[in-house]
């Protein structure tokens, strides 16, 4: 999916914690404007291309190619700035009904991730509107980091991240748009923290904010430790959460935490 680069020993993370609209043209525009330079590696929430509406809304009609308005747009702007840029937009599917939920990569590396595990839970029903994408890893190198790639509710399955883990990811970033709700942030961070743990990885989780979704951006590092996080944020004022993910802490994390060597499974 990219070419191989002699690996860096630190990545620079940026997430961007921003409410996208149903305004197709207002969120490119957004991404331009809020995409930041000196990174090597900046993520978008799910569904930045265009909000989903009201719960249950037919989202059909904005879906795109992976050639579209909205991809064409994030190459643009990742190649302007000399990074790399993942966002969320709906595909057009075999199904014209029910797009794809897809996350596209573009900047040092070009790749494109379907969800797999859709919002069919507390009361939501995604896939009357949507379509699973197969299930099988997505990672991606950039800067030399094998960067594994979920969305949204993908989380909350362990098993997809072991996969992306043992297909060599070292960073996981998980684009989200986490519907607020009791309990909700508290599932979040949970979630977001175990998968590193459990994984010794990076995992670098971006939502939409408040007040319709929860926000608390943030990356964790494989011995679980946040080493940034923003708040629930506000649908008027973006955020950039800004982080490294750096080697000598991976391996260290694989020395203290042999884990993924002591698998018997």
């Amino acid at each position: 999916m990219s070419n191989a680069t002699e690996p860096q020993e630190r990545l620079r993370l940026a997430l961007v914690q921003a409410a996208s609209g149903l305004e197709p043209a207002e969120n490119r525009a957004a991404l331009d404007r809020l995409t930041p330079e000196h990174q090597d590696l900046v993520v978008f929430p799910e569904a930045f291309a265009r909000d989903f509406g009201d719960a249950g809304s037919d989202v059909s009609a904005y879906a795109e190619p992976l050639d579209g308005p909205f991809a064409t747009e994030v190459e643009r702007v990742a190649g302007e700035r000399g990074t790399t840029v993942v966002a969320g937009m709906f595909e057009r599917s075999e199904d014209p009904e029910r797009p794809f939920n897809t996350l596209v990569v573009r900047g040092s590396a070009t790749a494109s991730y379907r969800k797999v595990h859709l919002y069919d839970s507390f009361g939501y029903r995604e896939s009357d509107r949507l379509t699973a994408g197969p299930v099988e890893p997505a990672v991606v190198e950039v800067g030399g980091w094998r960067v594994g790639l979920m969305t949204c509710y993908d989380l909350r399955f362990p098993e997809l991240t072991r996969r992306l883990v043992d297909a060599g990811a070292e960073l996981v970033v998980v684009p989200a748009a986490w519907v607020a709700g009791p309990r909700k942030v508290d599932h979040w961070r949970t979630l977001v923290t175990a998968r590193a743990i459990e994984n010794t990885v990076y995992v670098a989780a971006v939502g939409q904010p408040a007040p319709r979704y929860t926000g608390h951006s943030m990356v964790v590092d494989p011995l679980g430790d946040v080493v940034a996080e923003t708040g629930a944020g506000d649908a008027g004022a973006p955020e950039v959460v800004t982080a490294e993910a750096d080697r000598t802490t991976l391996a260290g994390a694989r020395r203290t935490n042999p884990s993924l060597l002591n698998r018997r499974l």
